[in-house]
């Protein structure tokens, strides 16, 4: 934990903060959300339902006497461009219900589950459905690739900034410790790492993984690719750190108390900055959702039938589909919330963990 201010510690002052706790709040939630996705998303991320293509959204509605529940969608064909469009039925409406039973599947991955946070609700018909927000051009639902999506994007974004965590933090708090020639080699590799053009980098290395991959093996690559190219900014700012708190005066009466070097570095040197690490890692979540949403947009990352954020967006690369289909733009925007919520985040924690920031 980092050094209290004032006597306070870096929760207390990150609550003064309400946009960053509210920010704190939206990224849990999504958290739960992508970490429970089989169960919160009413249907698989490859259901799809090929009688409601380009599907537009059924908003969720109220009534006492229907309860919750969506209207009805009504195909009709254009006359003129033979293309297929669904309207509401005012006179349909279509139960929702809540931890309904379905398709057996497992959450996770491991847990044996069969009912699902909400789907259809009893009396349902054969052709009934329930697009929250709209389908997409194979009829799939975009909602719960949506949901899945997050699990994958923001799964990404953490588990590859926790390595590049790890391997900043060791490499940085050795350098800045060490010093001497071992700082030198270590800042000099870190250069060398730097001066290489990142952009086509990463696309060299991603176009070169096997095309036949599995999805895992793809997923695993990918973050290695973004965490091995991203760990540098971090071992920086640790290293940083580490010289200005090495000559403190609770360091040298460590030193004096004959504790090991390893002992220093860990239990007195880096806890005194643990509010900067949190600050650092939340400003990196950001960077690697967008690098993974670039490279699943050129097709060189995930590749459908993923869903991930990034493969979502190929969707949206025409005119028509703006002009036509806007609703297949919600991953754009979810995106864009949760870029703006780790940065406004990792701001909160700047300002708490520096002391000129307080009242």
């Amino acid at each position: 934990m980092a050094a209290p201010v004032n006597g306070e510690g870096l929760w207390s002052r990150l609550r003064r903060g309400r946009l960053a706790m509210a920010c704190l709040w939206l990224l849990a939630a999504l958290g739960v959300t992508g970490a429970g996705a089989e169960f919160f998303a009413p249907h698989a991320p490859d259901w799809h339902n090929r009688d409601f293509l380009h599907a537009p959204p059924q908003p969720l509605r109220f009534s006492w006497a229907d309860g919750l529940h969506v209207q009805a969608l009504r195909p009709e064909m254009d006359a003129v461009t033979r293309r297929w469009h669904y309207r509401p039925d005012p006179d349909r409406r279509v139960a929702i219900g809540l931890f309904v039973a379905g398709e057996p599947y497992r959450l996770m991955g491991l847990i044996p589950l069969e009912h699902r946070f909400w789907g259809l609700g009893g009396g349902a018909r054969p052709g009934d459905t329930f697009f929250l927000l709209g389908a997409d051009a194979q009829g799939r639902d975009v909602f719960s690739r949506l949901v899945h999506g997050t699990r994958i994007s923001l799964g990404l974004g953490l588990g590859s900034v926790a390595v590049m965590m790890a391997i900043g933090v060791f490499i940085g708090s050795v350098s800045g410790y060490c010093g001497g020639w071992i700082d030198g080699v270590v800042q000099r590799g870190i250069e060398i790492i730097n001066s290489f053009p990142h952009l086509p980098l990463f696309l060299g290395l991603s176009a070169a993984l096997p095309r036949d991959w599995s999805i895992l093996k793809t997923y695993v690559a990918i973050s290695v690719i973004l965490t091995l190219l991203g760990w540098t900014g971090i071992a920086r700012v640790v290293r940083g750190k580490v010289l200005s708190l090495r000559e403190e005066e609770y360091v040298l009466a460590a030193r004096l108390l004959g504790a090991g070097h390893g002992r220093i570095l860990w239990q007195h040197v880096l806890p005194g900055f643990y509010g900067h690490l949190a600050m650092s890692a939340t400003l990196s979540v950001p960077v690697i959702i967008l690098g993974e949403t670039a490279l699943s947009f050129l097709g060189l990352g995930l590749r459908d039938p993923v869903a991930s954020w990034g493969v979502m967006i190929q969707d949206c690369v025409s005119f028509e589909t703006m002009e036509n289909y806007p609703w297949l733009f919600a991953p754009v925007l979810l995106i864009v919330l949760t870029v703006t919520a780790c940065n406004f985040l990792g701001e909160g924690l700047r300002e708490a963990v520096d002391p000129q920031s307080l009242p």
